[in-house]
């Protein structure tokens, strides 16, 4: 009997440690005053944290966060950016195509299992609650006896984003006005939610006392203490609301191995561009002069931005961790340049050991041009002149269980796939008159090989194309290509890269430029396709695409309540 007791527990060990373990995480949601530059300001917190706990992981684990909204007068959703979800479309975490808004008070439990090793993150999924500082890291690690690609002594994640000090509601107030008022540049770069406002440049009047205190510990630089001869990996996460960045360490090459996930065939650069949504691990070795300190940077590019570097200390043990270094902080590069950052992209390929091929051909090809538009007189950003709108009823749960705005998605006019190549300019501000609102999907046939295209053009200013980062939820995708100019259906899918595409979840389509990428649509559920930039999704730059709803299992109850579907739930 005591042999029989000792080999059942001996394998639900093995069926547990083959399964993964769980990690069950409480977090309570809530607006808290916090000082990240030094500048008070209502900031939404986890646990009282911003950024967030670190989700730590194994491949296989399931993760469970029981998720309490005490912001009080706001919904809530958390997505968890690059997780697949596969077979739990309804934890992707996205109001009103995954989920109804988890209302003030409630509490709702997402379930999901992280399969894949890799840099990912999460973020608030709701209105613009993203730049308010609700976002953190999700860090997971290869399964016990699986070693990875290349060796280092210590792990780190690494937040970077950019911070506003007006609130979403006015920004969501001016983006939705007319006339339009934009967000403007960010007040500055945070590195690990830490930055410096230049307390003596506030202008708003009538200013309570200590509302900037340079001396404030929470907006000390953040500092990361090495140890000299180490190699550090560290996983940078951008969740920037508007800014691409450059990162880079003072007098340190940095060799790039991860991108979303996935492992890269190794290139060593000075600094690495980085966009809203993309992770990145850098291997970087604790070489240099261990007698002094080194600075970390970030510095906008690609748009004229008056927000200053953002800074962090690059310490060697056993130097005072706030000791400053001896140096200026290194300049960043020009941020009008566009050769250098469609390098890095042109550079990043799957790593040799590591590389799935993408189909050779695609079932399907559907064009995207980005522009934005004048609708009925307010501001928007479009896709192939449609702005996106969410319905009523979230998509995930009208398709599934046919409710709500169920039908109306089924018989509305399909989206439009594409635009006129020949005619249209890209270089010019265009007079797109026939510019629209919609809730339409696009449907793809299951398992199908999907190409898109993603075109980027001018805005409504003249001789101005803005970087968009796009973000698939659900899949990776293989990035095809890029190029400048107009993509040419005709012989530029001759140049597509095969061979060793890296894949990735989110990718830039550079100004006046394309980019190519393929997937497979065998996830079944109903995903978002987004610019990552919260005001351009705000206003309307972003798609659905639908695959396989009759395959989504029984949709969980919480899911439920909120548009047609209230009051007609039944468990």
């Amino acid at each position: 009997m005591i042999k029989l007791l000792t080999f059942l527990l001996l394998l639900i060990g093995a069926i547990e440690i083959a399964e993964g373990r769980i990690r069950h995480y409480k977090w309570d949601v809530k607006y808290e005053y916090k000082s990240p530059d030094c500048v008070k300001k209502l900031a939404i917190t986890i646990n009282g944290r911003s950024p967030g706990p670190t989700i730590l992981a194994q491949q296989g684990d399931t993760i469970i966060v029981e998720l309490t909204n005490s912001l009080g007068m706001e919904n809530l959703a958390i997505h968890w950016h690059g997780i697949r979800q596969i077979g739990t479309p309804w934890s992707d975490g996205t109001e009103g195509v995954t989920q109804c808004p988890i209302l003030p008070g409630d509490t709702f439990s997402y379930r999901f299992v992280v399969d894949r090793p890799g840099t990912y993150m999460y973020h608030a999924h709701y209105g613009m609650q993203r730049q308010a500082g609700l976002y953190g890291s999700i860090r997971v690690s290869v399964p016990d006896g699986v070693s990875e690609p290349f060796a280092y002594d210590y792990d780190r994640s690494i937040i970077l984003n950019d911070w506003y000090h007006k609130s979403t509601y006015e920004q969501a107030a001016g983006l939705s006005s007319d006339p339009f008022v934009w967000v403007g540049e960010p007040q500055s770069l945070l590195i690990q939610g830490k930055g410096r406002f230049n307390c003596s440049k506030l202008t708003t009047l009538n200013l309570e006392p200590g509302v900037c205190n340079a001396t404030n510990p929470e907006c000390s630089p953040y500092t990361l203490t090495v140890v000299p001869g180490k190699t550090y990996r560290l996983r940078l996460t951008s969740i920037t609301a508007l800014s691409a960045l450059s990162f880079q360490i003072e007098g340190h090459n940095m060799t790039v191995v991860e991108a979303d996930g996935h492992y890269v065939e190794p290139f060593t650069v000075k600094n690495i561009f980085i966009y809203s949504g993309e992770t990145y691990s850098i291997l970087v070795k604790a070489e240099q002069d261990p007698s002094r300190n080194y600075w970390m940077t970030t510095s906008v590019v690609s748009r004229n931005s008056t927000t200053p570097p953002g800074l962090a200390h690059f310490n060697y043990y056993p130097n005072h961790p706030q000791r400053s270094p001896p140096t200026d902080p290194p300049a960043g590069p020009l941020w009008d340049a566009v050769e250098p950052r469609l390098a890095q992209s042109l550079a990043i390929k799957a790593r040799q050991g590591y590389i799935y091929p993408p189909p050779a051909t695609s079932d399907r090809i559907i064009v995207f041009l980005n522009t934005q538009n004048k609708i009925d007189g307010y501001t928007r950003w479009s896709v192939n002149n449609v702005s996106f709108t969410l319905p009523e009823t979230p998509y995930l749960i009208a398709l599934k269980e046919s409710r709500g705005n169920a039908q109306h998605l089924f018989d509305q006019k399909p989206p439009p796939e594409g635009y006129n190549f020949t005619s249209y300019d890209i270089y010019s501000v265009a007079n797109n008159t026939n510019a629209t609102k919609s809730d339409s999907i696009y449907r793809l046939k299951f398992n199908t090989t999907v190409d898109i295209i993603l075109q980027n053009a001018n805005t409504l200013t003249n001789n101005n194309s803005e970087t968009h980062p796009w973000h698939l939820h659900g899949h990776d995708f293989w990035v095809l290509g890029y190029g400048e100019g107009k993509f040419d259906i005709n012989s530029d899918p001759a140049r597509y890269n095969l061979v060793d595409p890296i894949m990735k979840n989110t990718v830039p389509v550079h100004r006046y430029g394309w980019t190519a990428l393929r997937f497979v649509a065998d996830n079944p559920g109903a995903w978002a396709f987004h610019c990552h930039i919260e005001s351009h999704l705000y206003m309307g730059m972003g798609v659905v695409f639908e695959e396989g709803i009759e395959k989504v299992g029984k949709l969980p109850s919480q899911n439920m309540g909120c548009g047609i579907t209230k009051g007609f739930w039944k468990p």
